[in-house]
């Protein structure tokens, strides 16, 4: 039996790497008693994945990670083991079970994914805004943005860099608040993380492109704005279950049962 487990990551818990949050789950399945399946061989394992592993400093309300049972545990029950057994940053929302197929996995059908990004504070614009701050009209400038037919920018994989167009690979996007939601790509075919688009965002509207009066001032903007004077929190994570070309965002939980 295969079951698919959501949970939040948050707080301080955001700082720590993907490998310290596969420890953390694998010392809540032993105290939580919950039935997971291992590997075979001289150095088994517990049987897990991550439909997509977040990157540190983030926070999550929907991430999703795919287990193996040996036997049957009530979805409630194992959400209330996992709970107690675990600490405040993580939170398990739903267990529940999933077909058997590989091909059903979360990291193998994951399409897609939201995000809320918000300027950090001392970033946003006031009465006494200072250089290198985001402008008044920053808004304005990122529907601008998201207005031109291509986004093209160099991006860096694992072997090589090559320029692609970010715009296609952005499905949905809108302003809430002082935040901007985002629907992008994610998976093992395409993926698009916001850190990305914010910092192609600010080299367009020449906050750390160097268009400033002087060497100094631009290095100053440089410094002041980039990827990292924003915030990030993954909201949802999706399959595409679309025919014929038509894309049709469905979320990894809503392919899960209860479990009585």
């Amino acid at each position: 039996m295969k079951a698919r487990i959501k949970f939040r990551k948050y707080g301080a818990l955001k700082f720590i790497g993907h490998l310290d949050v596969m420890r953390y789950f694998q010392k809540v399945m032993r105290r939580a008693d919950i039935p997971i399946a291992f590997t075979g061989g001289f150095s088994p394992h517990m049987i897990m994945s991550f439909a997509s592993p977040l990157g540190i400093g983030l926070e999550s309300d929907g991430e999703y990670m795919d287990i193996e049972l040996t036997d049957p545990i009530e979805s409630e029950e194992a959400v209330r083991r996992m709970n107690e057994a675990g600490v405040e940053g993580i939170e398990v929302v739903s267990f529940l079970q999933i077909a058997e197929e590989k091909k059903m996995t979360g990291m193998t059908i994951l399409a897609a994914a939201d995000y809320l990004i918000t300027p950090k504070k001392d970033i946003l614009p006031d009465a006494g805004s200072t250089e290198g701050n985001l402008s008044h009209d920053w808004k304005e400038q990122f529907s601008d943005f998201m207005e031109q037919n291509e986004i093209r920018v160099m991006k860096q994989t694992k072997r090589s860099e090559r320029e692609v167009d970010l715009r296609p690979l952005i499905y949905d996007w809108e302003f809430r608040g002082s935040s901007i939601f985002i629907r992008t790509a994610a998976g093992s075919n395409e993926n698009l993380k916001p850190d990305l688009v914010m910092d192609t965002f600010l080299k367009y509207t020449g906050a750390v492109s160097g268009k400033a009066d002087s060497a100094e001032a631009a290095s100053g903007a440089a410094q002041a704005l980039n990827a990292q004077s924003f915030t990030y929190r993954r909201l949802e994570m999706y399959a595409d279950s679309g025919k014929d070309g038509r894309r049709n965002l469905v979320t990894l939980e809503s392919f899960g049962g209860e479990i009585h």
